[in-house]
């Protein structure tokens, strides 16, 4: 599977090729801090298939947490491209940064840290929910 996507002001572009190894939806307060109140929608992709083909994403990690993730964004108009969390051979591609998210992307199979889950948000039906993570 070959994807590409960007940022919203256009200075980012990427592509990104290889099988997503999971596609969920994200609750945590961290994720809805990033998104601005929704989950976080995301893919896990290799990152031998990864490349920016546009621009050089700007990076940032809290020194003050233990084992922080690095977010990589626009620095034009903040838009969040993908996370890279420690431990996690995959990167955490946004699914709104695709150039066609219905397509590429087509929607979670699972959703994660619902026990963070703000009352707004919405679970579809059937679909299968944690309060953290899956076991492995």
């Amino acid at each position: 599977m070959k994807l590409e996507g960007g940022c919203y002001c256009g200075s980012l572009r990427y592509v990104a090729e290889g099988k997503p190894a999971l596609k969920a939806q994200c609750h945590c307060r961290a994720c809805t801090h990033i998104s601005g109140g929704a989950p976080n929608m995301f893919m896990l992709m290799p990152p031998e298939g990864f490349a920016y083909t546009k621009g050089s994403p700007k990076q940032f990690r809290r020194a003050d947490l233990e084992n922080a993730v690095t977010r990589e964004f626009c620095e034009t108009c903040g838009t969040h491209i993908l996370t890279r969390r420690p431990g996690l051979p995959q990167l955490v591609l946004k699914a709104g940064t695709l150039d066609d998210p219905a397509a590429g992307y087509g929607g979670p199979k699972i959703a994660i840290y619902t026990s963070e889950k703000q009352p707004f948000h919405l679970i579809a039906e059937g679909m299968p929910a944690f309060d953290r993570l899956p076991d492995r």
